[in-house]
């Protein structure tokens, strides 16, 4: 079997760059050990953040890193044991945030934000996804008037420079937007641009079948079997090898068993989060999704129920699950919301894919012109998986993309 590309990788992002390549009349086979969405697309908080100009980064203030050093949070996790290997990884991201580097991160980063919904948009309406979404932003509810005032500030500087819409919640707002929620709270922010979806694995499979529809077709191989030859690459499917001129590395936290074997160094390190399902208690619901601002996790709404979660745990990728944060922000989050019973059996892990500078890889490998990096989007790949299959697909085709992407080059870290 012989096509125009192969795309490593059935995660939002390289669901996206299959796509967007179908679309535009190429022939592509989307290769993944696992169905669709199974990994790390599987769990999140559900949201195409418009706001979300500027990537998380890491804490600079040195009394909120020795907080953090205690280990006992809901926002961060660390394995002690996992240290010495990530500590390169965290001191070039510690690195890249400070205010001056993290400014100019923020305006590089910017343009990807600024296509995330309206590129959604397209492809919600061709795979016929509306019911899946909600466009009604997300809210931030707050416990201190110290940490609310400090993010009405920064709200009120996202909409200056980036034109970001916010609406301020009086202590009463927030009570009339959410009567399910614990007086505790002593006002809100309600992000206004965003989109929510309420299942993102069905989601991601609804742009699948469009991708099927369009032509293209999904395999079950391994990536790691990915080999250059005199027309372009082979790789090894459950169903025999293929051929294609161009290959797409989108693999998410595996990226390196193709990239490494083939020349390459990413310093890509991995943020795990956990999610877990709960029942509303009988009578109450939970109308927006909604971060308890100081407490760091995070309730949305979903098809299945209620769902919570996490912040970051810094630990190897493949190390074993270790769901302590769940268990923290369970205990906190029934104080703030009625939750009935859990409706998992276990919680679920997943590795979010994180470059230190916090900016996505994207574009043509360096010394290879028909292999593709898209990889690293973080806490965002949800957001920005359609604008990221766009744009690649743009340059694959030798077009100009609708924004610059040298910002995210391959090449800044493999010159």
């Amino acid at each position: 079997m012989a096509v125009d590309v192969v795309v490593l990788g059935a995660g939002i992002i390289g669901v996206s760059v299959a796509l967007q390549l179908s679309r535009r009349g190429k022939s592509v086979v989307l290769l993944d050990r696992r169905g669709p969405g199974e990994e790390t697309s599987f769990g999140n908080a559900g949201l195409i953040q418009r706001e979300g100009v500027e990537p998380y980064g890491f804490p600079q203030d040195v009394g909120l890193l020795l907080k953090y050093s205690l280990n006992n949070r809901i926002d961060a996790h660390y394995h002690l044991r996992a240290l010495p290997k990530i500590a390169p990884f965290l001191g070039r991201y510690w690195f890249h945030s400070t205010p001056a580097r993290h400014a100019a991160i923020s305006r590089a980063y910017a343009p990807l934000i600024e296509h995330s919904v309206s590129e959604h948009k397209i492809l919600i309406e061709e795979a016929n996804a509306d019911d899946l979404i909600v466009k009604n932003g997300w809210m931030e509810a707050y416990r201190t008037a110290q940490k609310r005032d400090a993010d009405y500030g920064s709200a009120e500087r996202l909409a200056r420079d980036y034109g970001i819409s916010y609406t301020t919640l009086s202590a009463a707002e927030l009570a009339e937007a959410e009567p399910d929620l614990r007086r505790d709270f002593v006002g809100g922010l309600k992000w206004n641009d965003p989109w929510s979806v309420r299942d993102p694995h069905a989601l991601t499979l609804a742009y699948v079948r469009l991708f099927e529809s369009l032509g293209g077709t999904v395999m079950r191989g391994d990536a790691s079997t990915l080999s250059q030859t005199a027309k372009g690459w082979t790789v090894r499917t459950d169903t025999g090898a293929i051929e294609a001129e161009h290959a797409v590395v989108a693999l998410g936290p595996w990226a390196d068993t193709v990239t490494e074997r083939l020349g390459y160094r990413f310093s890509l390190g991995v943020k795990r989060g956990y999610h877990m399902h709960y029942a509303p208690q009988p009578g109450t619901r939970l109308n927006n999704w909604l971060i308890d601002a100081e407490r760091g996790y995070f309730l949305a709404p979903m098809r299945k129920g209620i769902r919570l979660t996490t912040g970051a745990e810094f630990a190897e990728r493949d190390a074993p699950k270790s769901p302590v944060q769940i268990e923290r922000a369970e205990r906190i989050a029934r104080t703030a919301f009625p939750l009935g019973g859990r409706l998992d059996a276990e919680p679920w892990m997943g590795s979010r894919p994180c470059t230190p500078d916090m900016m996505p890889i994207i574009g043509r490998a360096p010394r290879h012109n028909t292999l593709w990096f898209a990889f690293g989007h973080a806490h965002h790949g949800l957001t920005l998986g359609p604008i990221t299959g766009r744009v690649l697909a743009e340059t694959i085709l030798g077009e100009t993309p609708v924004i610059p992407i040298d910002a995210y080059r391959p090449g800044r870290f493999n010159p």
